[in-house]
């Protein structure tokens, strides 16, 4: 199985492959924009799955979408996005995408939404808009402040400092403050390994 995961944060993508590669059978592909990710479709496709992150660089909605499905004599195409809604996701596979799957499903239903949709099935998470676990409720939500909790989820979504500093109307030298006390706390040395360790607790 050959799967290729387009999205222009490396934390992500390097998420990804690691859970993907435990999986045994599966070979990955990686690229930054949607450029790099149709020329390594006419390069090295057909791939069995071709993951789409909505926002990245070169992505330019359903258009984009259905120039990559074309591509390589027919791809199956999935859009992977931090941040849609309902009616979104059901344009995307009404455009006959292979499934529309939200950043924040928990690691283990990710990786078996892109296993399912590299089978040939389409894919989407019926309450992805409303069932949404209470953090509160999490024995790791417990050992975290809430501000620290906001940083870890921007973490998972793969952005970066500066793009968490904005989001939380923080500077980044606060933002990295918050990053090595969740280091401390998870008992990790890098944000690959905090990502897993919140994804793992189905924190986000």
């Amino acid at each position: 199985m050959r799967i290729l995961i387009a999205d222009d944060h490396d934390l992500l993508r390097d998420m990804l492959v690691a859970y993907l590669g435990a999986e045994g059978g599966i070979e990955t592909e990686t690229a930054p924009d949607f450029r790099a990710a149709c020329e390594a479709i006419v390069a090295r496709g057909p791939f069995d799955l071709v993951l789409l992150d909505y926002k990245m660089p070169g992505m330019q909605g359903l258009n984009s979408l259905r120039e990559a499905m074309e591509l390589a004599g027919g791809q199956r195409v999935a859009i992977i996005s931090g941040e849609a809604s309902r009616e979104f996701a059901e344009r995307v596979l009404e455009a006959g995408a292979a499934g529309f799957v939200p950043k924040t499903l928990p690691a283990k239903s990710l990786v078996n939404a892109i296993k399912f949709m590299a089978m040939g099935e389409q894919y989407a998470p019926i309450s992805f808009m409303t069932a949404q676990e209470d953090a509160a409720t999490n024995p790791l939500a417990e050992r975290l402040t809430r501000r620290e909790l906001q940083v870890l989820k921007g973490l998972t979504e793969g952005k970066s400092n500066k793009e968490i500093a904005r989001d939380l109307d923080l500077t980044e030298p606060t933002v990295k403050l918050h990053m090595k006390t969740l280091y401390r706390k998870l008992d990790v040395s890098n944000r690959t390994q905090a990502a897993i360790v919140a994804r793992d607790a189905g924190l986000f």
